[in-house]
Order: structure tokens, then sequence, then C-alpha cells
């Protein structure tokens, strides 16, 4: 038996994209050559090759619709709490999610967002801290997708749900000002993203305020944003004389207080570590985690609802920003200065 052919195998046969071909057998090649348009044809008669949305419109009936979900990785407690939020209202709306995890990769986030569109898929919610929106428009051929955009690419253009991640910062420093530290340090990330910025941004300005200096050069360190990054950077954080440490994350923050564990520094009674997002992880670590808090179930619960506006009703409103309140979660992995 031959084995199916795929829209790729058409598009590389064609020496084309993925985009083209979905585009030519949706009926919307006008702007595609006479030559291209006959080859990609020529190749789908050939091979008999039908796609796979022929089907689901055969079976799905009524409203339902598909809405892609891309996230940087589904595997970290952040954007799995955010997947389930986007469920909750699938569930009720009778959406299906195409959950897509790019680990991470800028390649990988390219191709799922093509397989997207070749699903002919309703809309989309796009958690991606390298994509602009000229980078999505123009994968999107220029169709009339509506999409809505999370997180670390809330500085694009385009309807968005964000946190007032400037606040953050604050409430991390006035906390850490308020049990008398003065050497703090920030453990940013290496690839720094507009969310990221906005987080130092609001803790470096709280403490000059107080006449305390603070600066890149001398309280900013850089890691990986993952556990095992936190984890890598307690030597250099011990060896800076930082009596406290405000995360980029929580993911971070846990990584980071096992490394100081092994080295055999206490937390907080040598150094106090703040993280952020407040993942359902906090609560189970020792000593439980100190953190800002995000509504991060809420924040997909929203994407997804501003979403189904936008399909439902995609001219009824202008592109729709829904900011969502931080706050400062206490719990014992600060402590008050230790000298």
């Amino acid at each position: 038996m031959r084995k199916k052919v795929t829209i790729r195998d058409i598009a590389r046969m064609a020496g084309v994209s993925v985009t083209t071909v979905s585009q030519v057998l949706n009926g919307k090649g006008k702007r595609f050559s006479k030559t291209t348009r006959e080859k990609i044809i020529k190749l789908r008669d050939q091979y008999q090759y039908v796609p796979d949305f022929h089907a689901r419109s055969l079976i799905m009936k009524g409203n339902i619709n598909t809405i892609g979900v891309l996230v940087p990785n589904v595997s970290e407690s952040f954007f799995g709490t955010f997947v389930e939020g986007v469920q909750r209202v699938a569930r009720q709306e009778k959406l299906i999610p195409l959950i897509f995890s790019a680990n991470r990769e800028p390649k990988l986030e390219q191709e799922y967002l093509e397989q997207m569109v070749e699903r002919s898929i309703d809309g989309l919610i796009i958690a991606s801290a390298r994509m602009t929106t000229e980078m999505i428009n123009q994968a999107l051929s220029n169709r009339d997708i509506p999409y809505i955009l999370f997180d670390r690419n809330y500085d694009q253009q385009g309807a968005r749900v964000l946190t007032d991640d400037y606040h953050g910062g604050q409430l991390a420093a006035q906390h850490l000002l308020s049990l008398g530290h003065t050497k703090m340090l920030f453990l940013g990330v290496k690839n720094i993203t507009e969310n990221f910025k906005q987080r130092m941004a609001g803790f470096q300005e709280t403490i000059n305020a107080q006449g305390i200096e603070f600066d890149e050069d001398h309280n900013l360190l850089k890691a990986d944003l993952s556990k095992d990054g936190g984890y890598q950077m307690a030597r250099p954080v011990i060896e800076s004389g930082a009596t406290a440490v405000f995360t980029a994350n929580d993911e971070v923050a846990i990584g980071l207080m096992r490394g100081l564990r092994e080295q055999g520094v206490r937390v907080p009674e040598d150094i106090s570590v703040i993280g952020y997002d407040d993942i359902i992880l906090d609560e189970y670590v020792y000593p439980q985690l100190t953190t800002i808090h995000q509504p991060i179930f809420k924040l997909g619960v929203g994407a997804t609802k501003i979403l189904l506006s936008k399909i439902n009703h995609p001219d009824a409103e202008p592109e729709r920003v829904e900011r969502f309140p931080v706050q400062l979660v206490i719990r014992q992995s600060t402590g008050k200065c230790p000298r």
C-alpha cells in the first residue's frame, strides 16, 4: 500500500512552501503564477491528495471552532496552567483547542504556525518571545485568521492579555526593602524580553528611589530560563555577597534554592529568594517560595474569551488589551536581612 502523501510532500515536490500549497488548494492562490498553480494541482491529482481539513469540515457541524495555542513549553507549570484556562473556555464554548509546545525553538514555532494554518483553524493564541506581528502576518499569508498575543510578546501590536510586570517588580523590591535588605540581585535571563525588562525596571527604580545603588553592572546576573538555569547560578549569587535575590520567574527561583542548599547556604537565614508567577510548585518546595502572583489560569480564560469574540464578531470592536493585576504572596523563602 502506497504511503499517504502529505501537504509537505506536495510542497517539497513542487518546490514551494506549505503555505503556498494550502492557498492554492483552497482556491486562494490567484497571487501565485499560473505555472505554480498548475504544478500543485497536477501533483494533487497524481498522488490523489486530499487535505485533512476537508474531512474535518464534513465531520464538524454547527458552531464548533478549532483554535491553535502556541506556547514555548507546555511542560512548564506556568504554561500548563495557562492551557488549563484555555481548555476551560474551550469546553464551555465547544471549541477544539490544538496545543503546540515549541520547546523554545524559533524554527519549530514557525513550523507549528504553518501547520495550524494548514489545518484551517479559526483562531490563534500565541505566546512567543521571538515572533513579531510582522512574522505572524507573513506566516498567515494575509489570511484573515484572528489571533491573540500573550505573555512575552506584549510589546507587539494586536489584541493581547497582559499583567503589570513593572508593578510586580515594585512589589518585590518593596518587600525586600521592608525586611532591611540593601544588597540585592535581580537574577534575570540571557535572552531578555519585554516582560522581564519591566520586572527589572520596577525592581531597580524602587530600590534606587530609596537612595540604594542598584545597576545592571553590579546587581544583575543572567541565567537560562529554567530550574537548571537557576541551579547553575548558585555559586555566582553566593560570591556576589547579596542578601536577597529576585528571580525572573519561579522556575529559576526553585533551581537557585536547591543550588544554594547544596552549597550550605540557608534560605532565608543567609539569602532571601523571591520568585515570580506563583506556580503550583511554590507551596511544595522547601522553604515555600515567596513570589509575585500572576492569575495564570485567568489569563488563559481571558485570552480565549477575547479570541472567541474576535472569531464571532470580527468587526465589532477594536483590538483589545486586557491587563490583569499582580500581587505579593509572602511565604517562607524571604526573611530579615542577616547583617
